[in-house]
């Protein structure tokens, strides 16, 4: 493949590919059908993984052989989802040479069988009565279904059917007849003359999806399943859904709500050009996509498309060029003439790669067949009777432009959707439609309040500054697009435009089960609850979310509060250096864990990723080739060995007999000796470079045979070099010894050079990092990293900070709704004389800080509740870690133990304390602390047994600082 496969996909790919073969082998040893079941959510990349699948069954994998005659025929339910299926082929398998996709079409297609080595896909709509596929005559030799069964009975051994079974886009009547069609091919058709598919693989979102069209069949089924979880966790879908709709009560200003959206991409465009720049990366171009209605009598539209554009060139202020605006009505598929403009039509399969496309209008045809990661701002004209429609569309808007989560700048981690026509229940049902859907893979949790208050408020380090003026001319910030045509809006119009629309409310869907980067302060895991895992759930406007928007009195005595706020930050300069903080805790090499629940690559395959990171980053220039060469040694020690040992000449030989299974019938195709199985041999090279490739595979495909031959290959005998790396991986205990080796080289050049990959500035090669380490172990050590820019839910009522790292960039403070014992532990630390500021610690969140500690023989993760800076007369700065917990919950002894570990690993912590109220000997409630960075009390910690003893830890070395 052209790209590299997440873990997760890899692990997919590997066991379809099992199943596959066992499938196929099951089908001719039973003759009973078999189905492959792949379920992913979506963002999962299926399409990725099946590409990879198959070429893995045409290349040969570390455990299949080749099979470069395989026919696949790819079934989906509409034509714009195998184009689109087909392209990414294209693209992204380097292996599948451009001509072996093969789109079957009513025109041309006319083959008694599929031929061997292709690619075919075929779509239901092509499978109908009418159609011409399935019928004789205007030169047609053989219908499609002809072709099909022809192609089982002389090619069932290489024969796969892949069914899409997506439904994207269809509803009610469409729907049942797409079933229809697609179980033909896995229960078979009287009707069409076809026996059922010997191997099928089929593609769905939810089980439930595709169970319906399995069932009542008498099919083997194998299951293949990638979870949520995995999805989320690499960052290829966005974090949030901002949904923003108007109150009940509000007179209804869709051109205001479409100015609102306007805003909202003009803000993406500016965190997206300046996130590119100082990321050097290939600029993002945030793409605005509204939704329109369909068109009565003659018209094209009932929406009107003239204001539409007028009011967002009046908003963002330019004139759009042609080519900028695109449509995708499927009434016509010419350029049309809005406000004065030529706005083209585009095939939706077209528009993400199309980077001069800016804004798009649609009707119904991009939930269909459609992706479109650069898709950040939408505005839908649409009614609440098509919830169905907008929760289609917003699947296709999750993915990640980058494929990555953004930690730099957290608003680049949401997308935003604003329905005019909707209402707080409708916007529920939307909610709900996209979890039936997409599988309800979807982040589900909601907050909502009014956007006369805010939505979500973004925190940052950093102080607004202008445009630098050596900014790389080759990346267009947002004021190059918006004047690119040389003219300036007048200021009237500008400020015209920019009246704020009123009386909306916004709901935004997270990312995490329950606990998240954006949750509510008080759903943090604190003293005042115990649970790490707390339930998935779905706050409705009827509970959480209708208590907390504000009355009129609150958000008027909010505003005038951070008013007054604001205009103290004015008259004084922040209280630190907020930069100088982050800088100085991104550098220290802090640790932070990732926890999984299983290990997703091997060491070997590892090593070679993070070997190639060290490569490109210059820590270790040298490092692929001396992997390489030291596996390449132990492959040269392993035949010393073997010839030492004498048996060196027969297990070549052996490597180099082919062995042929024979069968003896008599002239009427009768067995002679019971269908008896007869092996021959034959000694030939000619099966050696398959061999080798597969030796190649099991070695992780790195070169390591090149790289032998370089270093130890005889001119006198090509081919010994080829046979040495064979016996190598042949040898079990060998490649026990290179898996071995592989761990402890990974450990060891991952605990080398941490610390110098925390302080290079490419999030790229910092993320690439992350990712290496986390497939390498379950539970992986990374280096603590804060973001430049945060989104967290804006909190009514709560307190302000202007000592918290994150503050409003308008107010310069940080509003947070903390408990008695949280702002109790941050009261008696703002008295402490070297104190400088504090950070939140977010559970669950993207960039949180989390410690691993055991409970009940599993690993879990636990996120203290705060991280203090405070001044230090040598290193400028010192970290504490600090965890209020209520001492009833049984996880206290874990999560001291895990603790204590931790100040082990980071020697250079100020204070890592785990704290509970008790009373003072003048019996008064105070904060006792047991301070894991002390070794005597981490080595006490660390041999407790008990709950018991860990409080009797807490009498005796417990301290009160206050």
């Amino acid at each position: 493949m052209k790209v590299e496969l997440f873990p997760f996909q890899r692990r997919a790919v590997d066991a379809l590919r099992l199943n596959t073969a066992e499938a196929m082998g099951g089908y001719h040893r039973t003759h009973t059908p078999q189905v492959v079941s792949f379920t992913a959510p979506t963002g999962a990349g299926k399409t990725i993984i099946m590409a990879s699948l198959i070429e893995d069954i045409y290349f040969g994998d570390s455990q299949f052989a080749e099979q470069q005659n395989a026919v696949f025929v790819w079934l989906s339910d509409s034509p714009q989802l195998n184009e689109q299926s087909k392209l990414k082929i294209d693209a992204k398998a380097d292996k599948i040479r451009l001509g072996q996709c093969v789109t079957v079409s009513e025109e041309s297609f006319d083959r008694e069988t599929f031929e061997d080595g292709h690619i075919y896909f075929l779509n239901t709509q092509k499978l109908s009565v009418s159609s011409n596929l399935t019928k004789h005559g205007d030169g047609r030799t053989y219908t499609i279904w002809e072709t099909i069964s022809n192609t089982v009975r002389e090619k069932s051994n290489r024969l796969y059917f892949i069914i899409d079974e997506a439904h994207r886009g269809m509803q009610g009547r469409e729907a049942s007849r797409a079933t229809t069609i697609m179980q033909k091919f896995i229960k078979g058709s009287d009707s069409d003359h076809i026996p059922p598919m010997p191997v099928v693989i089929g593609m769905s979102a939810t089980t439930q999806r595709f169970n319906k069209l399995v069932e009542n069949t008498s099919s083997t089924i194998h299951k293949v399943v990638v979870t949520a979880d995995e999805v989320r966790a690499s960052g290829l879908l966005k974090d949030r859904i901002i949904i923003t709709y108007p109150e009940e009560d509000a007179i209804n200003n869709d051109m205001a709500i479409l100015q609102a959206a306007a805003d909202d991409w003009k803000e993406k465009w500016g965190h997206w050009t300046q996130y590119c720049q100082e990321q050097h990366y290939a600029y993002v171009n945030p793409v605005f996509i509204i939704q329109v209605l369909n068109g009565s009598g003659k018209k094209l539209s009932d929406t009107n498309l003239d204001d539409c554009l007028s009011k967002i060139e009046e908003r963002v202020g330019i004139h759009f060029e042609p080519g900028q605006v695109v449509h995708t009505f499927g009434q016509t598929q010419s350029s049309i003439t809005v406000n004065g403009l030529e706005v083209r039509y585009v095939e939706p399969s077209r528009i993400a790669d199309d980077k001069n496309i800016r804004v798009v209008f649609f009707k119904e045809n991009l939930s269909t067949g459609w992706d479109c990661p650069r898709a950040e701002t939408m505005m839908s004209f649409r009614h609440a009777s098509d919830a169905t429609y907008i929760a289609q569309l917003l699947g296709r808007m999750v993915r990640t432009p980058m494929q990555m989560h953004i930690q730099v700048d957290d608003v680049l981690n949401n997308v935003h959707l604003f329905l005019p026509y909707f209402n707080e229940s409708t916007v529920k049902d939307v909610v709900d439609e996209l979890q039936n859907s997409e599988g309800g893979e979807i982040p589900t949790d909601i907050y909502g309040e009014s956007t006369s208050g805010r939505k979500f408020e973004t925190w940052t380090v950093k102080k607004p500054c202008k445009k630098k003026d050596n900014e790389d001319p080759n990346q267009m910030s947002f004021e190059d697009f918006l004047n690119q045509d040389g003219t300036n809006l007048t200021d009237s119009s500008h400020n015209e435009a920019s009246q704020e629309p009123q009386n909306l409310t916004t709901y935004a869907v997270d990312n995490e089960n329950g606990d998240s980067a954006q949750q509510p302060i008080e759903n943090h895991e604190t003293s005042n609850h115990s649970s790490e895992n707390p339930e998935h759930r779905v706050e409705t406007p009827t509970d959480s979310v209708a208590s907390e928007v504000p009355s009129n009195e609150e958000q008027k005595a909010t505003a005038n509060q951070e008013a007054e706020q604001g205009d103290q930050q004015e008259e004084s300069e922040d209280l630190f250096d907020r930069e100088a903080v982050m800088k100085f805790i991104n550098d220290s090499g802090l640790l932070t864990f990732d926890v999984r629940t299983y290990q997703i690559s091997n060491y070997l395959k590892s090593l070679y990723k993070l070997a190639h990171l060290l490569t490109m980053s210059n820590l270790r220039r040298e490092a692929i080739r001396e992997v390489q060469d030291e596996i390449a040694e132990m492959i040269h020690n392993h035949a010393l060995a073997l010839k030492a040992g004498g048996s060196y000449d027969d297990l070549v030989l052996q490597v180099k007999q082919f062995k042929l299974a024979t069968q003896i019938f008599d002239a009427f195709g009768e067995s002679v000796d019971n269908y008896s199985v007869h092996d021959m041999f034959t000694t030939t090279d000619t099966d050696l470079e398959r061999q080798f490739r597969a030796a190649e595979a099991k070695l992780g495909n790195e070169g390591v045979g090149l790289s032998y031959a370089n270093k130890y290959g005889d001119l006198g005998d090509p081919a010994g070099y080829e046979i040495e790396v064979i016996l190598f991986v042949a040898d079990d205990e060998c490649m026990n010894q290179l898996h071995n080796y592989a761990q402890d080289k990974f450990h060891s050049w991952n605990d080398e050079y941490r610390r110098y990959i925390a302080r290079i500035d490419s999030e790229k090669i910092r993320k690439q990092y992350d990712s290496i380490v986390s497939d390498g172990d379950k539970v992986s050590k990374h280096n603590f990293r804060l973001p430049e820019t945060i989104q967290v839910p804006h909190d009514i009522g709560g307190k302000p900070y202007r000592d918290h790292l994150f503050v409003n960039g308008d107010t310069g403070v940080a509003s947070l709704k903390l408990n008695s014992w949280e702002s109790g532990v941050i009261e008696e630390e703002e008295k402490r004389h070297d104190f400088v500021c504090w950070i939140r610690n977010p559970s669950r969140g993207s960039w949180a800080l989390c410690i691993p500690y055991d409970e009940d023989g599993d690993t879990k993760p636990t996120y203290p509740d705060f991280i203090i800076v405070r001044k230090d007369p040598i290193s400028e700065y010192v970290i504490d870690i600090l965890e209020p917990h209520n001492p009833d919950f049984k996880d206290n002894l874990g999560k001291a133990k895990g603790f204590a570990e931790y100040a082990r690993l980071n020697p250079g912590l100020g204070r890592i304390q785990l704290i509970r109220m008790s009373k003072d000997a003048a019996g008064h409630n105070k904060f006792k602390r047991l301070d894991m960075a002390k070794s005597a009390i981490r080595d006490k910690v660390l041999k407790a047994m008990s709950i018991e003893e860990l409080d009797h830890l807490f009498e005796t070395d417990g301290q009160f600082d206050f």
